[in-house]
């Protein structure tokens, strides 16, 4: 199989500001018509029908689901989500949270992941990688590709709370360019991938909060949602 992936940004969609103007989020306050013309443009840009996309309603949680072929409606309070058919794209919307989209080529096997500070605490990721095994891939052949996020330098977070996220996903600590306590998650996620025997790791260096070609929540509250995709073709 080969594996493909697409992350978005903020440019080619019809959402007026301040979701101008790839908004893919239904769940932001944009028009609705507007999101639903977008998410029509995605899928046609990455040559699929809308009906081929699988929307997860996302919640910060570690709940995985496994799907067999397309899904009328958002997957319920899910934040990963795996499949062995080909040619269904999993989709993982982010602001600043952590796009995580895995495939194994060999087994056939793809996930997408939305690791947030708190999904990536609660293990959502090892979890991930877990039902995929059981689908048949191997933790030693997945690849993964972990999309633009808010850096370590730029996501400040109390002391407490960076400490309590390192005990649970360690390497993730660390300090913004003022000395001041913050997170990495990205570098949290890539020890614990590799800590799983998972060493083919590709890594978007793109800041949220900095690239403004991105949506980032944490730099503007109320934004829209940029959409991380993954599927296979025979």
């Amino acid at each position: 199989m080969r594996i493909r992936r697409v992350v978005t940004t903020r440019e080619g969609g019809v959402s007026k500001p301040p979701y101008d103007s790839f908004n893919l989020g239904d769940h932001v306050g944009d028009d609705p018509a507007a999101v639903a013309a977008n998410r029509e443009r995605l899928a046609e840009g990455i040559g699929l029908s809308p009906d081929r996309l699988v929307w997860m309603e996302q919640v910060h949680g570690r709940t995985v689901a496994v799907v067999d072929g397309p899904t009328t409606e958002p997957l319920e309070a899910t934040d990963a989500v795996v499949t062995a058919r080909e040619r269904l794209a999993l989709v993982v919307l982010t602001a600043d949270c952590v796009p995580v989209l895995l495939g194994d080529p060999e087994a056939g096997v793809i996930g997408a992941v939305h690791a947030g500070r708190v999904g990536a605490r609660v293990g959502v990721v090892p979890a991930t990688l877990d039902r995929m095994v059981e689908l048949g891939a191997r933790k030693d052949r997945i690849e993964v590709l972990l999309g633009p996020a808010v850096c370590g330098q730029c996501y400040e977070v109390p002391a407490a709370m960076r400490d309590d996220v390192e005990k649970h996903l360690p390497g993730s600590a660390t300090k913004t360019r003022s000395g001041k306590p913050a997170l990495d998650l990205r570098a949290g996620i890539w020890q614990q991938l590799a800590d799983a025997g998972v060493t083919k790791v590709g890594l978007d260096p793109r800041c949220t909060a900095e690239e403004r070609t991105l949506f980032s929540h944490r730099r503007d509250p109320g934004t829209g949602r940029l959409a991380g995709v993954v599927w296979m073709e025979p």
